[in-house]
């Protein structure tokens, strides 16, 4: 049967679907939204499973702020064509939206939540079948404070990051906390929050690198601490260099800020491999 314009608009406009494929859809559901909609949600299931097993290493990485709570996802395709497309783009940040809304706390919670006819995970399904292409979550990450601010990274939708603060500060300082975080990579605020592992582990290096330069066993200890302080440095927030002035480390740029203002907490995402 022949299908009007206007209904296959309607379905797109529905669905998120392409016009063709909107309106092959609406033509072998003889006009019928609701078996239209159920064909295009099942031509994206038949491609998600198609394609399960290839790797997604391109897509939308997205944050926002609500003043005391942020939030950041990743929707991830496989090229880079797709993830630059708009309703790419539109759909990841309404799933953003959607997870802040309801301050979801993990991918399985956002996925569950209503999106459309169906769940943000049927939205997923349904956007393989349009682009044609694994399409998955990843990278949900957030964090709360009395401030909170985030850095979309040259605004290509590639890195983002997210800070809380324990008290509200000058934006352009929490801005430059945001970039700090996205360019240093830092793994932890402080020394005590450097997981134990890894702090075992860069002991253990730092041992084995003096032993081979020939140091004496009873100064072992001492040496591999104190490349310990050389670690800090490079790997927690408040004992690295500030990126925009060298001179200071992040902890004197925020107690020249503010003595008494503290990050609490902070989230790093990227598509990139480091």
């Amino acid at each position: 049967m022949a299908v009007s314009m206007a209904d296959i608009q309607h379905l797109r406009k529905m669905t998120g679907a392409g016009m063709m494929d909107c309106k092959n859809a609406l033509t072998e559901a003889e006009g019928d939204f609701d078996k239209a909609m159920e064909i295009i949600r099942k031509k994206g299931q038949a491609v998600a499973a198609k394609r399960s097993d290839r790797e997604t290493s391109e897509g939308c990485v997205l944050a926002k702020s609500t003043g005391d709570y942020a939030a950041m996802i990743a929707l991830k395709c496989e090229t880079d064509f797709v993830a630059k497309n708009a309703d790419f783009v539109a759909l990841t940040q309404a799933i953003l939206d959607a997870a802040i809304a309801n301050k979801c706390q993990t991918i399985d919670e956002i996925k569950a939540l209503p999106m459309g006819n169906g769940t943000i995970a049927d939205a997923i399904v349904e956007r393989s079948g349009i682009t044609g292409e694994k399409t998955e979550l990843d990278g949900y990450n957030f964090v709360s404070g009395a401030c909170t601010a985030i850095y979309n990274h040259q605004n290509k939708n590639q890195l983002c990051t997210l800070v809380a603060f324990n008290k509200v500060c000058d934006e352009k300082v929490a801005h430059e906390i945001c970039m700090q975080i996205a360019a240093m990579n830092p793994i932890s605020i402080d020394e005590a929050g450097v997981p134990a592992d890894v702090l075992a582990r860069e002991k253990e290096i730092a041992a084995d690198k003096a032993r081979e330069e020939g140091k004496p066993e009873n100064m072992i200890e001492k040496i591999a601490m104190g490349r310990l302080g050389k670690f800090f440095k490079e790997v927690c927030l408040l004992k690295q260099e500030s990126i925009m002035d060298p001179k200071k480390t992040v902890a004197e740029v925020l107690k020249a800020a503010d003595p008494e203002l503290a990050v609490v907490d902070f989230k790093r995402f990227t598509l990139r491999a480091e």
